[in-house]
């Protein structure tokens, strides 16, 4: 049995950035995914061909590692390379029925990419995911999607943005940047300041766009190198509580043949290990339980695409997605908090914040309807 230790694997002990995607249904979350999972030589295969619908269901998340990162937008970055050991990469869905999930997922992140079609501008679950982003106060830039749908747009699978764009026609450059104009004005009637990416002079008061392609792979590598600058110089801070109690979100409660119910989780900051006690919040109140194995998933492969593909692991350390097994895990509350406690202290004050998650929360309006 391959027992490994994840996580942990960067400089000074340097957790990887927990990015979630965020947008509008059908406005190419899943696909940048995709293509970010392909990159590299542990490719997977699409996740989108085997959603319901195209539509993703379930929050998963993605790791991809440093060197990958570093290969891909080494051009671009001049130089340097990701100190952290990777990116976490979170795809919510995009669907009204599922904002319970979505918010779960951008509260959760260090940073988002918030995933725009360049034809449609903003739409209601790109408002909403703003206002999500906005309360949890998640810094995120915006991928100006499907830019190859532009009227004339010349096409090349891998091509930089910056490439791109040098080699359109005027007229097509026209058409982007009427769009652009109007995704700006849509995002500053909302409270933002955004800009092209390449136009950019100050980071911390201005929303970077980047123009790309999911499905050709263009401006893939300008995203990720946008969201690996950003990460290393604003977010080095909040990277490095990789040690000490975990704390973690549970994605989801599922049954997993020979384990029974499981959860998956991201574990954003300390660490995690076969046999802790875990406090968890349930439908009946917080309940106590022991860690009897944890699973990750292999490669880039993503949590909830992951089947068999998964290997056992000893000890995980933020951020990282992992699969936890434990007694008695039938009623636990997806969305909710799972902590690890090793002092009677931690436990008691686990519990306490378990049964707040535990009580149903209703959000009450002046305003509604009488049937």
């Amino acid at each position: 049995m391959d027992l490994r230790v994840r996580g942990r694997d960067g400089v000074d002990g340097r957790r990887q950035p927990i990015v979630a995607v965020l947008g509008h249904v059908d406005h190419g979350k899943t696909s940048l995914l995709d293509h970010i999972r392909n990159l590299g030589s542990r490719s997977q295969g699409s996740v989108m061909a085997r959603e319901a619908g195209g539509i993703t269901q379930h929050i998963g998340a993605t790791e991809v590692p440093a060197e990958i990162l570093n290969g891909i937008c080494g051009p671009l970055l001049k130089g340097k390379e990701f100190l952290s050991p990777g990116l976490l990469f979170i795809d919510t869905p995009g669907h009204h029925s599922f904002t319970s999930l979505r918010t779960r997922g951008g509260a959760l992140a260090d940073i988002a990419i918030l995933v725009i079609d360049i034809m449609d501008g903003c739409k209601p679950q790109t408002l909403e995911s703003i206002r999500i982003l906005r309360e949890s106060k998640t810094p995120f830039i915006i991928a100006m999607n499907k830019v190859d749908r532009l009227y004339g747009w010349n096409s090349e699978r891998g091509r930089s943005t910056a490439k791109s764009l040098g080699e359109q026609s005027s007229d097509v450059i026209g058409y982007l940047e009427e769009k652009h104009w109007k995704l700006v004005a849509q995002l500053g009637e909302n409270g933002f300041n955004a800009e092209r990416y390449d136009r950019i002079t100050d980071f911390t008061n201005t929303i970077a766009m980047v123009p790309c392609s999911a499905k050709e792979g263009e401006g893939i590598q300008d995203l990720l190198a946008v969201v690996i600058g950003l990460a290393e110089r604003y977010l080095e801070s909040q990277l490095t509580d990789v040690e000490g109690s975990g704390t973690a979100t549970v994605l989801e409660v599922k049954e997993e043949r020979g384990l029974g119910k499981t959860l998956d989780i991201i574990l954003s900051k300390g660490s995690i290990s076969k046999g802790d006690e875990i406090v968890v919040a349930t439908e009946n109140g917080p309940k106590r339980t022991k860690v009897r194995g944890m699973f990750s998933p292999r490669g880039m492969t993503e949590m909830r695409d992951a089947g068999d593909r998964w290997d056992p692991v000893d000890s995980v350390h933020a951020a990282a997605g992992v699969k936890v097994s434990a007694v008695d895990l039938e009623d636990v509350l997806a969305g909710t908090t799972l902590h690890v406690v090793n002092t009677e202290e931690e436990a008691e004050e686990a519990w306490m914040k378990a049964k707040e998650e535990s009580t149903l929360s209703i959000d009450l309006k002046d305003n509604g309807v009488c049937i």
